[in-house]
């Protein structure tokens, strides 16, 4: 055989997806100005339409956004993959003047758009990486932890959830260590050291589909982890332990569902946030989040797959 391949990058873990971060919010009219007018992300058309909560979607993940108070923070950030920078930054500064005297707010830096909610949760929004199939999606969730905790959380997801996890010593051009953990194609959790203190917990969680799912929870029962008992197809655990000794490290909800769950991989509409009733091309409202990758290997085939892309764009 001539060709040698790296299938270890192939691998995904027993955590497949990461689906939805969960933050409650106090108005759905800043809400909707923020995520959907700024952003340009898509209010599920489906599901929870009423004012108690708004579900966005973003490719193939989503923010679920139930309305009450206090608002909701996110210790850390979440990152985003958002096409075409420019019509980002114009669409932000077209909703500043209506989130005035809220934390909105948004700054173009070095590689990314870091972006503020009116309620004070930070949203980096990256362009499409080179080659990569995702082109709008939820790449990360990093959170801040104590410092000393990013072995200990990596340790925590292999032995307890099977997935993949590494530590990073150095970071990003000097960043304090953190614990990259696996949660699906292209996405992970983020644990990064801080010398500051992190707010105090107030709820707010993420959500994950599992394939080994009886493994995880037989680990956390055992652990005394288990918070609830949800259904046949989900269970939810909020703090994470080092394992020796079960010193809690860093809480945050898990709502953890099983591959069997009805709603697992349910088709997300993504519109197309260029589409104008002054400036609008007929058959262009639908985003397609991730396009198909390309077979390299075949060289053929590459060509006849670009030659489609292309023509898919021109309609």
């Amino acid at each position: 055989m001539s060709k040698t391949y790296d299938r270890t990058a192939e691998d995904v873990g027993n955590i497949v997806a990461l689906e939805h971060v969960n933050l409650k919010v106090e108005d759905q009219g800043l809400a909707t100005l923020f995520y959907v007018s700024g952003l340009g992300l898509t209010r599920d058309p489906y599901m929870m339409t009423s004012i108690d909560n708004m579900w966005v979607n973003v490719g193939r993940s989503q923010f679920h956004l139930p309305t009450g108070g206090p608002a909701q923070r996110l210790r850390g950030r979440v990152g985003l993959v958002i096409d075409d920078r420019e019509a980002l930054l114009q669409r932000l500064g077209t909703v500043a003047k209506a989130l005035k005297g809220t934390r909105f707010a948004f700054v173009e830096k070095d590689g990314w758009i870091e972006t503020t909610c009116p309620w004070g949760n930070t949203i980096r929004c990256h362009d499409p990486a080179p080659g990569d199939v995702m082109t709008l999606g939820m790449p990360y969730v990093e959170f801040d932890v104590a410092k000393g905790a990013a072995k200990p959380i990596a340790e925590f997801y292999r032995r307890i959830f099977g997935t993949m996890a590494y530590v990073d010593e150095t970071g990003p051009t000097g960043a304090a260590p953190a614990a990259h953990v696996s949660v699906g194609m292209g996405q992970e959790l983020i644990f990064r050291e801080s010398e500051g203190e992190a707010p105090a917990y107030d709820g707010h969680h993420i959500q994950v589909y599992v394939a080994n799912f009886s493994g995880p929870h037989r680990a956390l029962l055992e652990r005394g982890l288990i918070t609830e008992e949800s259904n046949q197809h989900q269970y939810r655990f909020e703090t994470i332990v080092d394992l020796d000794g079960n010193r809690p490290l860093f809480r945050i909800e898990h709502e953890v569902r099983s591959l069997r769950n009805p709603m697992y991989a349910r088709p997300l509409l993504n519109r197309n946030p260029r589409q104008t009733n002054r400036a609008y091309v007929p058959g262009r409202d639908f985003w397609v989040p991730e396009p198909v990758a390309v077979e390299m290997d075949n060289p053929r085939q590459a060509t006849q797959e670009r030659r489609l892309e292309a023509a898919v764009r021109r309609m």
